[in-house]
Order: C-alpha cells, then structure tokens, then sequence
C-alpha cells in the first residue's frame, strides 16, 4: 500500500500557504532523497495561450525554495507539442510560459525544455512492453538527477482524466514520443488538400514523402513518426486521428510511464494539485467552468495511488453547476467518465497496476 500525502488548503495567519506546503513536501520526505548539487527537472504543464486552467506560478514557488534549501538545484521544464500552437517549438513555448508567470525572477527557477529546440533532442528508452519496444523521451529527463512532476488534475478529451501518469507518459516524450503513444503507424495523408509546395519533404527526416505524377502528397518510405510534417502541413494535407483507439492510446501512454520512471537516477515525486478541475486539458486555448470545488494538494512517489486517490477524492466531491458536467450527477458518482464515456474503465490504471508501475491501494496521510 502506497502513501499519498495531502493539504486540504486550508491556511491561517500562522500557518500559511508557503509554510502548509513545505509541511507537505517535508511529510513525504522529499527532503532526505535529495542531494547538494542535484539538478531536479520540474515536469510542468504551462498552458496553451488562451488557457487559464494551468497552475499558477507563485503558488510553485515554495516547491523551489524547499529544494534549494535542501541544496538542490531545480529548473522547470516541458516539452513541445505534437500540433502546432505556441508550444511547438522552444522559442514560442518560452515567451508563453513567461506571459503565464513562469520568470525565473519570479519564481526562483529557469525554465528548460526538455526536448531541445525543436522537440528533437530524445533519449531512446529500450522497453519490453505489451505495446511498445521503446520510448523515445525529452533528453534532459534522463540526464537530471531528479524528477518532480507538478500536475494539474483535470479531464482530458482522449485519455479522459490527466494527473502524474498524463503528464509523465505524454508530457516527458518527445515530439516523435508523442507521435508514438498515438498511433502505431505514420499520420493520414489527404491528397486532395495538398497543394505540392514541398515543404514537408523537406521536414521529413525519414525522406518518406515524395509528390506523385500529380502533384499531391504520397508516402513512398518508412514513417519514423517524428512529426515536422504535421507540423509543417498549412493546407491540411496531413493530418492525425486523435481517436484512432482509445483502449491502444491508454495502454501506450502507461508502458511510457514504466519505461521512463524506471530509468530515472532515483525515485520521481508526483505532486498532484485538485485545483480549478477543469473538463479538458491545458493544451486547449480556453478554460471551461470547474467540475467539482479546489479539493487540495496530494504528494506520491507511486504515480499509480496518487491518480487513483485523486479521482476518488473528485468522485466524493459535489459537482458543480454550471459546468459541462450532465445534470443529476451528485457525490460518488464519475465525474470524469459522464464526460468522456469512450474511455477505458478506471482510465487504465488497473493496467497500470498490473504492468507494475504502482499499486491503486494507498494510504491517506491528512497534514
């Protein structure tokens, strides 16, 4: 049985936000794992422009003068998107996560992307999994010497409820990462929307593309999925299917997990944060009303327990109206699952259990 650790938020003129969050960091001893020196990559979601559901800055700042006290040395970090927004590429995705607060005068720590300048700088993890051989993931993870994982719980369209699995297994991978959780084959060409301009031929790492007799897109090699031509494409010539399987998606995303925390240096931390629960991830350029009321802040090294306990705790919780939630739901019932139907039971963590990547049984230690 795993223990998870939680701040109900509640504070006081003695006991405020920045003391009640170093009580909680120091009760899961994240203190005694870290060493003078180590550099601890911060794994954030920093919002896509037009969101407003990403975690608040300031609110992380007392998670950086811990470590720093403890001698460390953290930095936050991502990596770039698959679909082309703001968060594409390094440059973009910086400006972005310093409109939304995240300034190293601010906060304390600078921000890193993970996965370079063009989300092709990859680590490739051999794994010997169900679904997937390797993993191919953002090249500073595996050369920090820590990794915190600040998650903002929330729904999310394909995988149905994000926290620490979402934001390890699809936030720590590479562009090409990404491409593979998603789909087993190469992106879904649509000729008939290409115009020959050629530039995704010459994004193409792999050479795969080429213009057939008229003009239009084929594919005549092997598909590596790094993604530059999706991203390449302004006509719509080539696309992805999100929903190509949910069920296959799932289970990808959780062996990514296994295979990255399993090779980190040492044990990663999952830092959960049950505020503005939202029905739809941070990649969105909008916000929707929360679900359900701010419930707390939970601490794990079990990935596994901490989601798990997050959704009984938003499951036991009112819902809140308006929101997109359906009418007459009410404490107990799936919030999440009244949103996205289509996902697996128990958005896969029964596998995750199973594959051991942790355990759905924990302990609940209130602070």
């Amino acid at each position: 049985m795993s223990k998870v650790y939680f701040w109900n938020l509640r504070t006081s003129r003695k006991s405020p936000h920045a003391l009640k969050m170093k009580k909680l960091l120091k009760e899961s001893g994240l203190n005694a794992i870290v060493d003078p020196g180590n550099l601890v990559a911060l794994k954030v979601h920093f919002g896509e422009s037009g969101n407003t559901g990403y975690l608040n800055a300031l609110n992380l700042r007392p998670i950086v003068e811990f470590l720093k006290k403890a001698g460390a040395k953290p930095f936050f970090t991502d990596t770039s998107t698959l679909y082309v927004g703001d968060r594409g590429e390094s440059v973009s995705h910086g400006l972005l996560a310093a409109r939304h607060g995240y300034d190293p005068n601010v906060i304390g720590a600078p921000v890193l992307f993970a996965d370079g300048l063009r989300g092709e700088y990859e680590t490739t993890i051999p794994y010997t999994g169900n679904h997937i051989s390797e993993a191919h993931v953002g090249g500073m993870f595996m050369e920090s010497d820590m990794l915190v994982t600040l998650n903002h719980v929330k729904g999310h369209g394909l995988a149905g409820y994000g926290g620490a699995i979402k934001n390890v297994g699809m936030g720590c991978a590479s562009k090409k990462g990404k491409m593979h959780i998603h789909l087993s084959t190469g992106p879904k060409l649509k000729p008939e929307h290409c115009t020959g301009c050629g530039v995704c031929i010459s994004e193409c790492a792999a050479g795969a593309l080429d213009l057939d007799d008229d003009g239009h897109i084929l594919m005549n090699g092997k598909c590596t999925g790094c993604g530059r031509c999706f991203l390449s494409c302004r006509y719509n010539a080539i696309t992805i299917d999100w929903q190509r399987d949910v069920n296959e998606f799932t289970k990808r995303l959780i062996e990514y997990n296994k295979a990255i925390l399993h090779r980190l240096k040492r044990p990663a931390m999952h830092i959960n944060f049950l505020m503005n629960i939202t029905p739809d991830c941070d990649c969105h350029g909008y916000s929707d009303a929360p679900i359900c009321p701010d419930l707390g802040v939970m601490i794990s090294s079990d990935p596994v327990a901490i989601d798990q306990a997050s959704l009984d705790m938003i499951n036991a919780a009112p819902p809140l109206y308006p929101s997109r939630l359906p009418e007459g739901l009410g404490p107990g019932d799936d919030k999440f699952k009244a949103l996205t139907p289509e996902t697996p039971e128990n958005f896969g963590l029964k596998y995750a259990e199973e594959i051991g990547l942790g355990s759905r049984n924990y302990k609940l230690v209130t602070i």
